[in-house]
């Protein structure tokens, strides 16, 4: 079976839209993040402001340490809400590459095996042990995809786990150590 030039104009202006659709992913994805260092920026520069005001009318050494202590629960609060938000899109990102990368490589792996049984039906007569070695080969090479494919998509859910344990902890920890310094 031999690729007409259709086949492969269709193939070439599928992989151009393919990857102007990530690439537009990407641009939001960059968007999303400036947005975001934006309204933290000006989040934080508000809060400077209304702290140094603060400062400039604290009487004594104890209403300055109540101010410092009631500073850093909702600093560790923000930056762990901050940090999340942050990782949420570079996740929801990621995933979008991730999902049009597996389908690309079904499809890819799909017209590669039809190519392949085209040519094992084509082949000439006592081919068939170099054909059965290289239907072998392609199905080894796919099963090894699919593991590398479930083994990233693991790690990926670990390290989302992880993430989310740690950016708890933080969280609790501020919560808890607030008080405590009153």
């Amino acid at each position: 079976m031999t690729l007409t030039a259709e086949q492969i104009l269709a193939s070439h202006k599928a992989n151009i839209e393919t990857l102007f659709g990530l690439t537009s992913k990407a641009f939001e994805g960059v968007e999303k993040i400036v947005e975001l260092n934006l309204t933290a920026s000006k989040a934080a520069l508000s809060e400077a402001n209304a702290h140094a005001q603060s400062l400039l009318s604290v009487k004594d050494a104890q209403e300055l340490l109540a101010l410092q202590s009631g500073l850093l629960q909702p600093l560790a609060e923000k930056t762990a809400a901050y940090s999340r938000h942050l990782y949420d899109i570079a996740t929801s990102t990621s995933a979008e590459f991730s999902k049009n990368f597996e389908g690309q490589a079904a499809d890819a792996q799909k017209k590669f095996m039809g190519l392949v049984d085209s040519a094992a039906k084509n082949a000439p007569a006592g081919s068939e042990s170099a054909v059965a070695i290289m239907k072998s080969s392609v199905s080894a090479a796919n099963n090894a995809l699919e593991s590398v494919q479930k083994a990233v998509k693991q790690a990926t859910e670990m390290a989302e786990a992880n993430f989310n344990a740690v950016a708890n902890t933080a969280a609790n920890a501020a919560k808890t150590a607030a008080p405590r310094k009153r």
